[in-house]
């Protein structure tokens, strides 16, 4: 089945969204170390301005120390200042240490919470994938799908482990050192608020490119990555058919769009920072100029409270007066200077988070994507039990393996009827398309008994592969009805439809790990003993002794170690153990040679002996001993018979027969 090129529906990118979402995933799969990572942070912001809340006082105290020893008059003692220099002192320190071990407390926490958040993300997004249709992976390139699990989960792990944590703390810290720096000065606070005027409209206009070019980067490394991928699978055709030049073209241009789209978003990126800092520097001018004109002119001072000690706080939104406090002191001019460098230092760490931020959401967005699509619907109830078959018929299930099966069968009204399961598949006027307005196969009618062999036969795009995928509903009908032992596979549970059918397909997919593991994986049950009797029986029992190590070989890169027809040959051991009344056989010895094919000849036999077969061939050797023989043409049925009968016919198989012409 040719791939369908059709993308899918793309939904807007919702940041506030996405960003809700991940946090509380995040918080679901760690309430309690989320909650105290949250509380350290807040800690931790305290202790980064905790040296802009005392400094004010620490200078105040200090010069009036200094007064007091050059014997100008001083409202307090000497003792009494050093005992204040002493408290604040014990008191800052302590708001260092508390802010040391918040700190360390979290970055620990955040490397629990961070790890293991991603390992319930990327086991969630397995799950999910295991459940997703076939159609998905028709429609999605596998190397944007890996993409996912690799560039985006990491942009996560950035965005969790480093972003989010130090945008909040940073933006806790420019909050409360705002409110801070009102508390001394509004005066002052005015051009600060001037400056966050020009940084927000900055980081607007540049963060928001920024910040665009960065999401298009994450979907054009996926891009990529899966051309990459598509051409390192097909390598061997790439080379045969001198398409190197090509393919480099090819990757040229979405690795221009990679090159073009980061260097646009790094760009934004490179200035953004050196604006806000250079802003900072601007501001930390203008402070200075002002605060030395409020100090030398004695200018009234706005502030929240009066500056006094702390025991003699008076809050107010009145100018200083001689009755109400004094002007602008030194230590709060100095001080803020301080304070305006850290709230400008702030905002420059917060530009420099934003990127990693947009990223991280982008790259959520995208695995919340996988996580949203709408899994393989499977409404069945009817399942497929172990059962014991008396001499008249009687079934009865069994908790055991007896080697009988039967489907279960509950009705509405309570009761449970149990049939056999013999092989017996019957189509009923099928019509299907992998898209409604396009339909492929039309009005398509089979009956396989069971034990019988039916063989497909037509060009490339008739429709035989399509046949197949229906009966195993890796796809479902359109319209009409497919019956399994009477029973429409609607109504039977897909895990179990597709345990009672074995497939042999022209591609071999061999998994990493031993020879006898993927024989196996016909079976997970299934002992040492049986699997080397299905490779006797597929002929491939001498050719698997002699290798290095025999059935514990370690096959890796889809067994690219073997030869095709090695390969082929595991394949059809793995078919064989699965013991299935059922078999469909896709192609499975067009891949081998001609002395291969005779080996296989055997083995074919006797995997198809007392199975209901579904055979799909271009070479019509292989299915002239068929018990019925379809020939398909643009997804109908256009002759149906034996062989006998279809030569008789001189129609279309006669004269692919003959040679007359052949399947293209």
């Amino acid at each position: 089945m040719p791939r369908m090129n059709v993308k899918p529906s793309k939904r807007n990118f919702n940041k506030k969204q996405t960003l809700k979402r991940l946090l509380g995933y995040v918080f679901k799969t760690y309430p309690i170390r989320f909650t105290i990572i949250c509380i350290c942070i807040l800690i931790a912001a305290v202790g980064a301005i905790s040296a802009s809340i005392f400094m004010p006082q620490f200078i105040n105290l200090m010069y009036e120390g200094i007064e007091h020893n050059i014997g100008v008059a001083s409202s307090v003692g000497f003792d009494a200042i050093k005992d204040k220099l002493i408290g604040l002192s014990i008191a800052l320190g302590s708001v260092y240490i508390a802010s040391i071990i918040a700190t360390t407390l979290y970055n620990q926490l955040l490397c629990t919470v961070t790890q293991g958040f991603l390992y319930r993300l990327r086991m969630d997004m397995f799950k999910k994938m295991e459940k997703l249709p076939i159609s998905y992976f028709d429609r999605n390139p596998h190397g944007e799908i890996m993409s996912t699990y690799t560039n985006d989960v990491d942009a996560i792990r950035q965005l969790i482990s480093q972003s989010i944590p130090q945008f909040v703390q940073t933006m806790i810290t420019v909050t409360l050192l705002f409110g801070v720096m009102m508390y001394y000065s509004l005066w002052l606070t005015l051009a600060v608020i001037v400056a966050i005027v020009f940084i927000f409209q900055v980081t607007k206009k540049i963060g928001g490119g920024s910040a665009k070019y960065f999401i298009k980067q994450q979907k054009s490394i996926a891009e990529c990555e899966g051309f990459i991928e598509e051409m390192m699978n097909g390598q061997k055709v790439v080379k045969v058919f001198n398409h190197e030049e090509k393919s480099k073209a090819d990757f040229a241009k979405l690795n221009d769009q990679l090159n073009n789209d980061s260097y646009k978003a790094n760009a934004y990126a490179n200035m953004l920072g050196p604006i806000i800092h250079n802003i900072g520097n601007v501001l930390y001018v203008i402070v200075a100029i002002i605060g030395v004109v409020l100090v030398v002119n004695n200018v009234p001072n706005f502030s929240l409270r009066g500056f006094g000690t702390f025991s003699d706080v008076k809050f107010r939104l009145l100018p200083a007066s001689s009755e109400m406090g004094v002007a602008l002191s030194i230590g709060i001019a100095v001080a803020y200077l301080g304070m305006a460098r850290q709230f400008a230092n702030s905002f420059n760490q917060v530009s420099m988070q934003l990127n990693s931020v947009v990223m991280g959401l982008a790259g959520a967005d995208r695995i919340f994507e996988l996580l949203d699509q709408k899994p393989e619907e499977d409404n069945g109830y009817v399942t497929l039990v172990n059962a014991i078959i008396d001499e008249k018929g009687n079934i009865t299930e069994s908790d055991e393996k007896t080697g009988k099966w039967a489907w279960k069968h509950p009705h509405e009204n309570g009761t449970i009827t149990y049939t056999e399961l013999k092989g017996d598949i019957r189509l009923f006027d099928v019509d299907f398309g992998y898209f409604p307005e396009k339909i492929v196969l039309h009005n398509v009618s089979i009956y396989a008994k069971p034990g019988q062999k039916i063989a497909f036969v037509g060009a490339t795009g008739a429709g035989k592969t399509t046949i197949t995928n229906l009966i195993n509903r890796f796809y479902d009908i359109a319209d009409g009805k497919i019956r399994y032992d009477g029973i429409n596979i609607n109504k039977i549970k897909k895990a179990d439809l597709r345990r009672s059918i074995g497939i042999v397909l022209q591609e071999t997919n061999l998994f990493t790990g031993t020879v006898m593991e993927n024989i196996r994986y016909g079976r997970l049950d299934a002992s040492d003993e049986e699997v080397i009797n299905a490779a006797k029986t597929a002929n491939a029992y001498d050719f698997i002794t002699r290798l290095p190590d025999g059935f514990n070989t370690m096959l890796t890169g889809n067994g690219s170690q073997l030869s095709q027809g090695q390969r082929q040959l595991l394949s059809i051991a793995r078919a064989e153990l699965a013991d299935t009344p059922v078999m469909i056989l896709d192609e499975a010895t067009s891949s081998i040679d001609t002395r291969t094919e005779a080996l296989v000849g055997k083995g074919m036999d006797s995997l198809m002996r007392g199975r209901t077969v579904f055979v799909i061939a271009h070479r019509l050797s292989t299915v002239q001993d068929s018990n019925a023989i379809m020939v398909l043409d643009h997804g109908s049925i256009i002759e149906r018979g034996d062989h006998d009968d279809l030569i008789k016919q001189h129609g279309v198989y006669y004269q692919l027969y003959t040679g007359a012409f052949e399947l293209e």
